[in-house]
Parts: C-alpha cells; structure tokens; sequence
C-alpha cells in the first residue's frame, strides 16, 4: 500500500487490516443499537465469519475445490461453532443450578 491507501493486509499476519473504528464497537454495544439481543449479533458474526472463510477456501489460486470439499469445511466449521454454544450453555445452566441452591 501507498503512502495515500491504507493498507489492506498485515505484512506480519497476512490477517485483514480493520480500520480502527470498526473496532471500537463492541457485540454488546452493536446489539444495543439494532435492538436485539447479543447473541444474535455473535450468531451473524460467526456465521459472516465462516462464509468468508469458505469463500477464501474455494477461491485459492491454482484451481477450483470441489464444491462438496467446501460444503465438508462448511459443516465442520458449524460443528464447531455448535459445540461451542452447547458447552457455553452447559456452564450457563450449571451455574443457575449453582446459585439457586446458595439461596
């Protein structure tokens, strides 16, 4: 990048360069503002996230993936981003279970 753009990759990472004001908002604060509840703006995060990256994954130099490869890493990333949520709610719900019985 020049003098007069910004840049669109780190040189360190090769990670995207985010403007520094997108990332001045937070989750909580993007939920506020659209009205809806935080998780729905980590689902459409995770969800953005994960297109993108099929996206990448199909698109690499040297030749097209098989489209049946790209819907495998698709499943797989919802795997993981499913187990997740179950183990986030699992320490929700023991936690509940937890405080109910200090009262």
């Amino acid at each position: 990048a020049g003098p007069d753009r910004t840049p669109t990759r780190s040189h360190h990472t090769g990670e995207p360069v985010v403007p520094s004001s997108w990332r001045a908002t937070t989750q909580a604060d993007a939920a506020r503002k659209w009205g809806v509840d935080t998780s729905v703006v980590i689902k459409l995060r995770r969800d953005a996230k994960d297109a993108a990256m099929a996206a990448f994954a199909s698109s690499r130099p040297g030749g097209s993936r098989d489209p049946r490869d790209v819907e495998i890493e698709m499943l797989k990333a919802e795997i993981a981003r499913l187990s997740e949520a179950i183990k986030e709610q699992a320490i929700e719900l023991a936690l509940i279970r937890g405080k109910s019985r200090w009262a």
